[in-house]
Parts: structure tokens; sequence; C-alpha cells
């Protein structure tokens, strides 16, 4: 499935608190934004996707829970990175330090 971009400068400039209304108003859609503010709708996943980030997400809470190294996280995290862009990843990890 393809995910739909929609260009939101200059006609709008969307906060990062706003960002977050739209995300809490739509909790059954998946919203993303690249670093040029622009929004993006992300698709549902495939069974067969599915399947994999399930497989990389449990592989990757035991080896946190063996370690004990940091915090792991599934896809309904959302993160703000450097560049202004918000992404939502399959799963991740974070070391303790962070």
């Amino acid at each position: 499935m393809n995910s739909y971009t929609i260009e939101l400068n200059p006609i709008i400039e969307m906060t990062d608190e706003q960002f977050f209304q739209l995300c809490q108003k739509n909790q059954d859609l998946r919203f993303e934004r690249n670093a040029k503010g622009d929004l993006i709708i992300v698709p549902l996943m495939s069974g067969k996707t599915g399947i994999i980030n399930a497989e990389i997400s449990g592989n990757l809470g035991m080896w946190n829970r063996e370690t004990k190294l940091g915090v792991a996280f599934n896809s309904s995290v959302g993160y703000q990175l450097p560049n202004g862009a918000n992404r939502s990843p399959s799963c991740s990890w974070i070391p303790i330090e962070k």
C-alpha cells in the first residue's frame, strides 16, 4: 500500500501541539510528518508485513528483557527527529542512558 503525502506549507504551518491533537482526534488513522512539515497518511500494513514486524518486535523485546540495557517500543510510538520530522518506526529501542 502507498502512503499519501499532503503538502501543508505555506498554506498551513502545523505546530507540534496541533499535530499531536490531530493524531489524538483521529486514532484510527496513522499520521507522520516529514522534515518539510508535510502530513503523511500511513496505510495499515498487510498481513505479511504484520507477521514480519511482530517477529522483529518480539525478538527485540525478548533481547531487551534479557539484557536490561534499555526500553523497547512497538509501532504505536512516534518520535520527533532532529530534522523536525515525526515518524513511527515498526519497532524501536532506546538505551537506559537516554
